[in-house]
């Protein structure tokens, strides 16, 4: 008797900020794109699928912050729950992803960081990881950080983080207290993982390089 073919594994989803960076080079900013899709090819079976959300060009501050200050109106809980409530769910609903948190990852860089960092403990029912290149949590003079120590640790969550060395201590110093604040909450190495990388610059060409190991670290098999 022939041997029933194994069930394909629905395919995890990653959503993107700063979507013009994401694919291609031509429309990223500075001419280099991450080419995500030929990173997670690589991870064949356990390849996510990719939706990026292009930021609004003038108006990125004010999409891609939780807080309001003087450079920001901190429009991003309601992106975040338009993401979650709308596109996330209709993917459950019409894509053959996986329906659950855990297979809903969330990234972007600087500022498309820190709105993946917010999304994560904003929308756990939704954005189960959370991946955070460079992330500005410097931006609306650190508040991230006691928004994150205020919420509930989010059910399965794992988190990737890094920065350059290059970029400065005004954008390293807050992510290691990220880090250290995440340790204190029971984040271990299968759980939270930190790069601090001694070449990495504030750019896309960084980014590119670190992200396909970032996406492998939070893809681990299910």
């Amino acid at each position: 008797m022939p041997r029933a073919r194994p069930k394909k594994r629905a395919p995890s989803l990653l959503v993107l900020f700063d979507g013009q960076n994401v694919f291609d080079d031509a429309p990223s900013f500075n001419g280099v794109g991450w080419r995500a899709h030929e990173a997670v090819e690589k991870l064949r079976s356990r390849a996510p699928l990719v939706i990026a959300v292009e930021h609004g060009g003038a108006r990125r501050l004010d999409e891609l912050s939780p807080f309001a200050s003087e450079r920001s109106r901190g429009l991003l809980p309601g992106l975040v729950d338009w993401l979650a409530d709308v596109v996330v769910t209709d993917a459950w609903k019409t894509l053959g992803v996986l329906p659950e948190p855990r297979g809903v990852l969330v990234g972007g860089s600087s500022m498309g960081g820190l709105a993946a960092m917010y999304a994560h403990h904003r929308r756990p029912d939704r954005f189960g990881s959370a991946l955070c290149m460079s992330s500005s949590f410097w931006f609306g003079g650190g508040r991230i950080v006691d928004y994150v120590a205020r919420t509930e640790r989010p059910h399965g969550s794992r988190i990737y983080l890094d920065v350059g060395k290059r970029e400065g201590r005004g954008m390293v110093e807050p992510t290691r207290r990220l880090v250290a604040l995440l340790h204190a909450r029971g984040y271990d190495d299968s759980t939270l993982r930190f790069r601090l990388d001694a070449r990495g610059r504030h750019d896309e060409r960084a980014w590119r390089r670190r992200f396909g190991a970032a996406v492998r670290f939070l893809s681990h098999p299910r």
